[in-house]
């Protein structure tokens, strides 16, 4: 499930290519303070789906709701 989960939000990120330095830049829609920089597309994917796994961490253990994405979505449950 979180796999999936993961998967579905990275095929919602949208890439730039940055004038300045021409690094590539990237974000997902709807998950703020989710994004990356990088030199190289490959890079900067791999860092996006780092900081995006432990955005979703830090959500869960702040008992935070997490967007839906293509009809799923994570519940956090409180645990006696």
């Amino acid at each position: 499930m979180l796999t999936d989960y993961i998967k579905a939000a990275m095929s919602k990120a949208k890439y730039d290519i940055l004038t300045d330095d021409k690094s590539f830049y990237a974000e997902i829609p709807g998950f703020d303070g989710v994004y990356a920089n990088a030199n190289q597309l490959e890079a900067c994917r791999t860092e996006l789906e780092e900081v995006l796994e432990e955005w979703i961490l830090f959500r869960v253990s702040k008992n935070l709701a997490l967007p839906v994405v293509d009809g799923m979505e994570i519940k956090i449950r409180e645990v006696a």
